[in-house]
């Protein structure tokens, strides 16, 4: 038997990997929270890579901010964005309308979106 429930199958999760170190995730930071007030539907966390290494396992992130966006237990993206304000805007309703997991995502995507939800998003919500 299944215990997700449904609301847990309709969640929407926004993650940010980012690096306390790197300007540019500073930079985006008020946008990204900005973008967590203006979708409270939606559980999103800043994921700091090198605080969080044992939920990011084996992922390396190579280009700061880069995103990962899931519904449910489906990773729908995973990978870099430009720090702008109108791109996320744009990713996020596209991705509500039509919600399709983006071409080529790592095959780990899943495994680290169950880490982020276990271990990272219960204590960082933005």
């Amino acid at each position: 038997m299944d215990s997700t429930t449904a609301s847990d199958r309709d969640t929407w999760w926004v993650a940010c990997l980012c690096a306390a170190w790197c300007g540019v995730c500073r930079e985006w930071l008020p946008l990204f929270t900005g973008q967590a007030r203006a979708h409270p539907h939606m559980q999103f966390a800043w994921v700091d890579v090198e605080d969080e290494d044992e939920a990011m396992g084996d992922v390396d992130i190579e280009t700061f901010p880069t995103l990962l966006v899931a519904r449910g237990d489906e990773v729908l993206f995973l990978g870099p964005i430009p720090p702008s304000a109108t791109q996320f805007t744009r990713m996020l309703a596209t991705l509500h309308a039509q919600p399709r997991p983006a071409p080529g995502l790592p095959e780990d995507a899943g495994a680290l979106l169950q880490r982020l939800r276990r271990e990272v998003f219960p204590r960082t919500l933005v």
